[in-house]
């Protein structure tokens, strides 16, 4: 059920067509919910603040962006399609992405050589470099950077570009947002693919793409660590 916040940010948010789940599943999961912190970079993605100093991603870009990014990952050899998350929000999203479409997932700690050092003994030669949050995958994106490979980011408002060829604006950060983003990206792979059809779905659900708060070691503060 939505709260009465989300049903005022319905009202404001600009609308859009074509989109992939319905507006309210959309903001129940919350992927346009930002930051209190808005960089130069994202600020073309930002419809508006709340009232609590949250900014609000325009729903509509976050939607056609994930169109684009799984066109353009359709086109490679799924081997060559490395999918990256160093926090762990992401891991379970990127693990499912993975299974589903058969790219390679990276998740924890990213190995300093992966994809630069021809020599590392778990050496990758990825096409394209898909990376769930900038900050924290910073070194996928210097290493693919220096090889050429092109990278795709999930953004949040307070994310820079350094790096970075094609944006996903989105909460990058919430468990829920993570799940339904790359729910939906596995779907639209596979439809590019043709190994779904376009109205076709997938058998995974959003839950199964969500990493559970049980199974997460937790932190002093009991967050993400």
């Amino acid at each position: 059920m939505l709260e009465s916040q989300d049903i005022e940010e319905r009202e404001a948010i600009p609308r859009a067509e074509n989109l992939l789940l319905s507006l309210e599943e959309l903001l129940a999961a919350g992927l346009h919910i930002g930051t209190r912190i808005k960089t130069v970079d994202m600020e073309k993605y930002i419809f508006r603040v709340r009232p609590d100093g949250l900014f609000i991603l325009n729903i509509g870009d976050t939607n056609e962006k994930i169109r684009i990014a799984a066109k353009f990952i359709a086109r490679f050899e799924p081997s060559r399609v490395l999918a990256v998350s160093s926090r762990l929000y992401g891991k379970v999203p990127v693990e499912k992405l993975a299974e589903l479409t058969k790219i390679m997932p990276i998740v924890g700690r990213f190995m300093p050589g992966l994809i630069s050092n021809p020599l590392q003994p778990k050496h990758a030669e990825p096409q394209v470099v898909l990376v769930t949050d900038p900050r924290a995958d910073w070194q996928a994106i210097k290493e693919a950077t220096s090889v050429g490979v092109p990278v795709i980011a999930l953004c949040d408002t307070d994310n820079v570009f350094s790096g970075v060829d094609f944006v996903i604006p989105v909460n990058n950060k919430g468990r829920r947002a993570l799940a339904v983003v790359y729910w939906l990206l596995a779907r639209q792979v596979l439809r590019e693919r043709g190994e779904l059809s376009q109205d076709g779905t997938l058998t995974s659900t959003v839950d199964d793409f969500e990493t559970k708060l049980a199974a997460m070691p937790m932190g002093r503060g009991g967050g993400e660590m």
